[in-house]
C-alpha cells in the first residue's frame, strides 16, 4: 500500500516505522523542519507504573516494542532503566505497600524498597525519603533525537520519504494536497496532527472529544554521576490512574498537596539525558486560553525538591520550556481514533502517555485497518 502521514510527531513516526514493518510505501509530511511538539517536549519516558489496568496491556507492549526498536536503532536511546517513587509520609508508603500487593504488581515490577535498597539500586539518591517503590518495567528513550534516528533508519529501506516543512492543506478521500503545491496519491492516509485540533483537522474531521494540556518542564546541566532510575515522588500517586484505591483516597483526604504543587496540578518526574543533565518537570493546567510564559513558582519547587531527595544542589538549569499535547477526554480509550473518510483514520490524543504508548497504538491501528 500506499500510506500518506500527516504529522511528523511521535505518534505519526509510529505508525511510519509499522508501514514500513509491514511492507508499505510511506510518504509522511510534517510543517515544521522538525517535530517541535509535545514529541520533544517530555521527558522520553516509557512509563508502565501508573497505567490504569485497561491500559496496561498497551504499555506493555509498547514497552516491549520499543525495546525492538532500540536494538535495531541505537540512536532512539531506549535504556530498561526502571523507576523510583520516593515516599515522604506515611500515607504514601501506606499507597505503595497497597499497590505492591495488588495481582498485577509483578507484570508491572513492583517492589517496596528500603532507603538502604533505595541507594544501593540508586545512589545519586543520598536525600530524604522514607521509602521507594521500584518499578522495573518501566524505561526511557531519548526524546530529542529518537525521530530522526528513527527516520533515518526507514530512509535506508527505499520505501519512506519525509517532507519536512511541509503543510497539508487538503485531504479528499486517500489524496493529499500541500502547501508546496504537492500533491499526494495513496491508498491510506492517517492524520496524526497532535495538538493542533484546529485547521485541517477541524475541517475533515470536526470537533472532536479531546483537550489540550500545557506543562512546564526543566533541563539541567549534567549531574556529575549517574542518576541509575528516573525518580518520582509521592504526587505522582495523585496523578497516574493505576494507584488508585482506599490507601490513595485516605492520602487524598488526609494530606494535601503543598501549596505550589497543588495550583499547579504537579507531580515531580525527573530522568537523566545521556548527555548527564537532568529533565525534571512537571505541572498541568487544563484551562484555555494559555499563557504564553513560564511561571517560576513550580520551577523553584521541584528544583528545592530534586535536591532534598538527592542530597545535594542541583547543576545549573540549562533551559526551561512550555509543551502542549492532545488527550481525549475519554477516560475508557488510549487514543481518539476514528474513520474520518473513505482511506482517511485520524489518531490523536494520548495525553501524557504519547511517547509510552506510540508503539502500540500504532500496531493496535494497523491491525483495526487490516493493513
Amino acid at each position: 500500500m500506499r500510506v500518506t502521514i500527516v504529522g511528523g510527531g511521535v505518534l505519526g513516526t509510529a505508525h511510519a516505522w509499522e508501514a514500513i514493518e509491514r511492507g508499505h510505501t510511506v510518504v509522511q509530511l510534517e510543517r515544521e523542519t522538525e517535530a517541535r511538539g509535545a514529541t520533544v517536549r517530555n521527558f522520553g519516558l516509557v512509563w508502565v507504573s501508573g497505567r490504569a489496568h485497561h491500559e496496561l496491556d498497551a504499555a506493555l507492549r509498547a514497552r516491549e516494542l520499543w525495546e525492538k526498536i532500540g536494538e535495531r536503532v541505537p540512536g532512539v536511546g531506549f535504556r530498561p532503566a526502571g523507576s523510583l517513587t520516593l515516599l515522604r509520609s506515611g500515607r504514601e508508603v501506606a499507597v505503595a505497600e497497597q499497590v505492591a500487593g495488588r495481582p498485577d504488581a509483578g507484570r508491572r515490577g513492583f517492589h517496596l524498597l528500603e532507603p538502604a535498597d533505595v541507594r544501593a539500586l540508586n545512589p545519586a539518591l543520598r536525600g530524604r525519603f522514607l521509602a521507594g517503590l521500584h518499578c522495573s518495567r518501566d524505561a526511557a528513550v531519548e526524546s530529542r533525537q529518537a525521530l530522526p534516528a528513527i527516520r533515518a533508519h526507514l530512509a535506508s529501506t527505499g520505501r519512506y520519504t519525509f517532507l519536512a516543512g511541509t503543510e497539508a492543506r487538503s485531504i479528499d478521500g486517500a489524496v493529499v494536497r500541500d502547501d508546496r503545491g504537492g500533491r499526494h496519491d495513496g491508498d491510506l492516509v492517517l492524520l496524526c496532527p497532535g495538538a493542533a485540533h484546529g485547521g485541517l483537522t477541524r475541517e475533515v474531521a470536526g470537533d472532536l472529544p479531546v483537550r489540550r494540556v500545557r506543562l512546564q518542564m526543566m533541563q539541567t546541566e549534567p549531574l556529575g554521576e549517574p542518576l541509575t532510575t528516573a525518580i518520582a515522588d509521592g504526587d505522582s500517586f495523585r496523578y497516574y490512574p493505576g494507584y488508585a484505591g482506599s490507601a490513595l483516597d485516605d492520602l487524598r483526604d488526609n494530606e494535601p498537596q503543598e501549596a505550589v504543587a497543588d495550583a499547579n496540578e504537579m507531580q515531580l518526574l525527573c530522568v537523566q539525558r545521556l548527555h548527564g543533565g537532568l529533565t525534571i518537570g512537571d505541572t498541568h493546567e487544563y484551562a484555555e486560553p494559555f499563557g504564553f510564559d513560564v511561571h517560576e513558582p513550580p520551577y523553584a519547587y521541584l528544583a528545592e525538591l530534586v535536591e532534598e531527595l538527592l542530597g545535594r544542589p542541583l547543576p545549573p538549569v540549562r533551559q526551561r520550556w512550555a509543551g502542549v499535547y492532545s488527550q481525549c477526554t475519554d477516560p475508557g480509550e488510549l487514543v481518539c481514533r476514528r474513520a474520518i473518510g473513505q482511506g482517511v483514520w485520524l489518531v490523536t490524543g494520548p495525553g501524557g502517555r504519547g511517547m509510552t504508548l506510540a508503539p502500540a497504538i500504532a500496531e493496535h491501528t494497523a491491525e483495526l485497518i487490516g493493513i
